[in-house]
């Protein structure tokens, strides 16, 4: 095996970590953070499929649907910037391991929730944990994926999050009818069995670890993977190219988010989160209910178009992972908003008269708009150093809790307004293709190191 025969620095652990084949340590690293993000977005939809039942069950009005809908959403916000602050000072794999103890205990909580306001507060705390956990898992994802394919090795991994959403719909459509919602939420607290398997089975970050000061044992953490990878290769490893311009070591902070290169960044990627969020969970979080209050469909039939649609959203997924290394990240972005707009304008246009017309056209959106959101996992974490990656990441997520929290509420006022749902889809269809247009001024990212995007 060949190594650095200098001492470690932040240049020659990018170096090493870059010249790593993918290996059985990649598959087994992105398992096991995949199965917590899995659950996590398990958890996320849960609300979706209770809601229709929560609204007979306990007499709810639609501005305490709403709050049902919206306070884990609040809660994820919180959650994201506070993991952000903690996973560029405590690590990546702490602050993952913390955010699903959090999530798995709520939700086993919420199994025993009597009433709206202790199922609203639970969720709440819900929350915290799924906002803190999926913005730093992807960080730590990139930080160990290598440049020439960075797009798809992260949004392979990405797809479980889609997975997650659409398993849920999937369970939701057979459990909830026959065992009521409750049991959904005892599902959802198994992630609580994996923070001890991601304690013993995920290394923290080399890079992290490096851009902290911490370069000897970065050294040690780089060393056992390149141990690891070449024993499950069964071949040396190659020289290390030699290192670019590496990022200072420095602590790092949230004000330089906001200076220099990085201020338009900032600004653009936080749009294109909660454009795409306003729309995602505008549409999503009412769905099921929709069906059943407006166009009078049965329980079954509600889930199952749902269904539909997280499946096309996860087909979406899917292609761009393919494509996202070829094409760029910002036509991705453009195109993927851009289509959604179009299909929700399309359904204004047409009247949205029924239940399989709106089914139709909301699978098509979900397939543009599930693939917009992945890959902004992948695009917000390109754009920050080392050192503030993770806070970088987590502000996306704040910016997409913006939107999941205002887009069900938008989503809800017009549902009861005098307007119509119709215009509910023409508010959601302009919203994406303002998306689309911020895309245009993003940064193109494909191709290039971390260090190299960063120096």
């Amino acid at each position: 095996m060949t190594t650095v025969a200098a001492g470690p620095s932040l240049a020659s652990i990018a170096a090493r970590l870059e010249r790593l084949p993918n290996s059985r340590w990649h598959l087994k690293v992105r398992s096991l953070i995949g199965a917590v993000t899995f659950f996590e977005a398990f958890d996320q939809l849960l609300v979706s499929s209770a809601l229709p039942v929560l609204i007979k069950q306990w007499h709810l009005s639609t501005g305490q649907a709403t709050f049902a809908v919206t306070s884990g959403s609040v809660g994820m916000l919180a959650g994201a910037f506070a993991a952000g602050w903690l996973g560029d000072r405590i690590g990546r794999v702490r602050t993952v391991s913390l955010g699903v103890a959090v999530t798995a205990l709520a939700s086993l909580a919420l199994v025993f929730s009597p009433g709206f306001a202790y199922f609203a507060a639970l969720r709440f705390v819900q929350g915290l944990g799924i906002g803190g956990v999926v913005p730093v898992a992807a960080t730590y994802i990139n930080e160990i994926a290598k440049s020439r394919h960075r797009g798809r090795f992260v949004l392979l991994y990405e797809l479980i999050f889609p997975a997650g959403l659409t398993v849920a719909t999937l369970v939701a459509a057979w459990v909830v009818p026959h065992w009521g919602w409750r049991a959904m939420f005892l599902i959802g607290a198994a992630p609580a069995l994996l923070v001890a398997l991601l304690q013993r089975g995920v290394p923290e970050s080399p890079r992290w670890l490096a851009a902290r000061g911490r370069l000897e044992e970065a050294g040690r953490v780089i060393a056992r993977i390149e141990e690891e990878v070449s024993r499950s290769t069964g071949e040396p490893l190659s020289t290390p190219q030699p290192a670019a311009e590496a990022e200072p070591v420095a602590r790092g902070g949230l004000g330089d988010l906001f200076t220099g290169r990085y201020l338009r960044r900032t600004v653009v990627v936080a749009l294109l989160w909660f454009f795409g969020y306003f729309v995602n969970y505008g549409i999503t979080a009412w769905l099921p209910a929709l069906y059943t209050k407006v166009f009078k469909l049965d329980l079954q039939t509600a889930l199952t178009y749902n269904v539909v649609s997280n499946v096309a959203g996860l087909l979406g997924c899917l292609i761009v992972a393919l494509l996202v290394d070829r094409l760029g990240r910002r036509p991705i972005l453009a195109i993927g908003l851009g289509g959604a707009g179009v299909a929700l304008l399309v359904l204004a246009a047409s009247g949205a008269g029924s239940g399989g017309q709106v089914a139709v056209w909301a699978s098509i959106t979900s397939l543009f708009v599930y693939a917009t959101n992945v890959s902004l996992y992948l695009y917000t974490p390109e754009l920050y150093p080392t050192q503030n990656r993770a806070l970088g990441a987590s502000l996306g997520g704040v910016a997409n809790r913006l939107g999941v929290i205002v887009g069900p509420i938008v989503v809800g006022a017009l549902i009861n307004g005098s307007e119509g749902i119709a215009s509910m889809f023409a508010v959601l269809g302009v919203a994406s293709l303002v998306g689309a247009l911020v895309a245009v001024a993003a940064v193109e990212t494909k191709g290039r190191t971390l260090e190299q995007l960063n120096s």
